[in-house]
């Protein structure tokens, strides 16, 4: 039994601290060589200051690293959380650097652009995250509709924490609370929740001190991790009271970003 509790203690600072260090090591490198030259990743922040999207690329890779190779996991999670995650980073960098321009807010407006056969970057998120949060559901569970309440809660927690990420150590922050109950649960939720902290942790100081932010790429691979951390942890009932409660919050700030961009 204290073997066995001690294996589960091990396996969450091991995900925890290989998190953290990825990220830093990715976060260092790209400050070094940002892919494609600096001006590309960088942003003017809520309060006009110049800031680089470097977090956000290095809380995805180092979120899917310590989530993908954390010790006691089934091949299956690992394969799901790799999956969830550097989709979930990706869509997102894609916005990052190729939506920046783009007014439109909300998902309303970017289904619109499409049945007008516009392809907006907003849509890519939407069915890119999708695609892979049903994919990586369908990995972690056995009923049909056990996976795809287990896709609606990766994906809506991925854009649970983007919709957070409109201030400096926002979404970091809400990253590190609700992950933090999820290190107590055994199973595969104890290591997938450490896996997002620790790359949180890792560039807190300078999202704080505003000198970076995770954009879309850090918030929704973060989003993701957590939410893979909820459908291990969880049941039937526990995934569709998070799938509801995910559900109503996308649709609540969706109209918010409807109401700010009429603004």
């Amino acid at each position: 039994m204290v073997a066995v509790a001690g294996n589960r203690v091990l396996g969450r600072i091991s995900a925890l601290l290989g998190a953290a260090g990825a990220t830093t090591a990715t976060y260092t490198a790209l400050r070094k060589r940002p892919p494609g030259g600096a001006v590309r990743w960088e942003r003017k922040n809520y309060a006009g200051r110049t800031v680089h999207l470097h977090a956000g690329l290095a809380t995805a890779a180092g979120t899917a690293l310590a989530a993908a190779t954390a010790p006691g996991l089934p091949a299956r999670t690992r394969t799901a959380a790799a999956l969830a995650v550097l989709a979930a980073g990706g869509c997102g960098a894609y916005d990052d650097v190729f939506g920046a321009d783009d007014p439109r807010r909300g998902f309303r407006a970017h289904l619109s652009a499409l049945k007008d056969g516009e392809v907006t970057t907003g849509a890519v998120k939407l069915f890119g995250i999708g695609a892979a949060g049903l994919a990586a559901g369908a990995l972690l569970k056995e009923r049909p509709v056990d996976k795809l309440l287990a896709g609606v809660v990766i994906a809506g927690s991925a854009h649970l924490v983007n919709l957070l990420d409109v201030r400096p150590g926002r979404a970091v922050g809400a990253v590190l609370a609700l992950g933090a109950p999820g290190l107590l649960r055994r199973g595969p939720a104890g290591p997938l929740s450490a896996a997002p902290i620790g790359a949180a942790a890792a560039v807190l100081g300078d999202d704080l001190g505003e000198r970076t932010m995770i954009g879309d790429a850090g918030a929704h691979a973060l989003g993701a991790a957590l939410g893979l951390a909820i459908v291990t942890g969880n049941d039937r009932r526990g995934l569709a009271a998070h799938a509801a409660g995910l559900i109503a919050a996308a649709a609540a700030g969706d109209r918010v970003s409807r109401t700010a961009a009429a603004i």
